[in-house]
């Protein structure tokens, strides 16, 4: 039976010619301008391209840009044409800083973007970046999940009356392998057009594709996998650190994606939080005093060598315990993201505990509970 469709015609021609039977994949398609309204997700784990991509997409309208009337009645809707690009940064993001400031960069290069490009804190930013530049067609919000969710509905609301395009290089899944929070849901709500992108799992024994973004911190020479509760956000340059506090992140398989902790957090963790938001706080005092200055008493050394011992890869697993500050990054976590805490529960037992003040101070304010300890 003939194959059907564009591929089966393809196959078919290129048999005709005398090939051999050959798979014939998609070829690349220069981006489409003539779409209005739609709202493009790049997902896929860091290092897969996302930005890189994004580039492509610049440059491509740049190609655009100097063709006829013709083109530009079909890229416009008003004043708006969608051959005109506009890169948004995050404010805080600490990345690439070598390259300069107009750089849309990436890890293998940049391109400049002249006055086309900003930096802004929230959505509230957007829309003023919006307003001020009536022409602009397409905008490109590099790491959308960073921002609160309210951009989901002016990226809807702009797109739908204007007839802009939003294209969106981000992190739909963080280092846990779960959804990177609700502003990452909202995207998925109102995405047109999803684009998922993969890379090699780097992993040095691996050629596996990496669907996933894997955290972990470069100690004394050794891969220590980023515990289940870490921070959330970390803000941080994109270089290689070698510290118990900075972390690294690499794209991953699923067997190359290590992430120790989860049971641990959900089955004791948690519930400590819990009985210490009811007044009750030994429980948690306890352990967080164990994962500070004893941890072979902890539970969380417990629960990692009832699931890991005796396994292949049990060292790697251990090795999660040199990063420093988890009684930090567990008390933060119970504080930010699973709000058990109330602020004067958490300064009696950061100050009973004699936790690193300076640490905690950063991330609150990376995760955008500023306090001051």
């Amino acid at each position: 039976m003939p194959d059907e469709g564009l591929d089966g015609k393809v196959s078919c021609f290129l048999k005709s010619l005398g090939f051999p039977t050959l798979h014939v994949l998609d070829t690349f398609s220069h981006f489409d301008f003539t779409l209005p309204g739609r709202r493009v997700l790049l997902i896929g784990p860091m290092g897969s391209g996302k930005t890189e991509f994004a580039a492509r997409v610049w440059r491509d309208a740049a190609v655009a840009q100097k063709k006829s009337a013709v083109v530009g009645r079909a890229t416009s809707q008003g004043r708006v044409d969608r051959r005109n690009v506009f890169f948004i940064k995050d404010a805080v993001d600490g990345r690439f800083s070598q390259y300069p400031d107009d750089a849309l960069a990436y890890r293998s290069g940049y391109i400049r973007c002249g006055s086309n490009i900003a930096r802004i804190k929230d959505s509230f930013g957007l829309e003023r970046v919006i307003e001020d530049n009536p022409t602009v067609g397409t905008y490109i919000i590099d790491e959308a999940s960073f921002f609160d969710e309210r951009l989901a509905y002016v990226v809807r609301n702009n797109s739908l009356e204007k007839g802009i395009m939003f294209i969106f290089p981000t992190l739909i899944m963080n280092f846990r392998r779960d959804l990177f929070n609700s502003t990452a849901r909202l995207m998925l709500d109102i995405a047109t057009d999803v684009i998922p992108l993969t890379a090699y799992c780097e992993h040095p024994d691996c050629l596996e594709p990496a669907f996933y973004t894997y955290r972990y911190y470069r100690v004394e020479g050794k891969e220590c996998p980023a515990l289940y509760f870490d921070p959330l956000i970390i803000v941080g340059g994109d270089r290689v650190k070698t510290s118990r506090l900075e972390p690294n992140y690499e794209a991953r398989c699923d067997l190359h994606h290590f992430l120790p902790g989860k049971e641990y957090t959900f089955y004791t963790l948690k519930p400590l939080g819990e009985d210490a938001a009811k007044g009750n706080l030994d429980g948690l005092h306890k352990e967080l005093y164990c994962l500070k200055y004893h941890m072979e008493d902890s539970s969380l050394y417990n629960n990692l060598h009832q699931r890991y011992a005796g396994m292949p890869l049990e060292q790697v697993y251990y090795d999660s315990l040199l990063v420093g500050n988890i009684a930090e990054r567990a008390l933060v976590y119970l504080l930010c993201e699973q709000n058990l805490l109330d602020v004067q529960k958490f300064r009696i037992l950061t100050e009973d505990l004699g936790l690193d003040k300076k640490y905690m101070e950063k991330v609150l304010e990376d995760n955008k509970r500023p306090m001051e300890l």
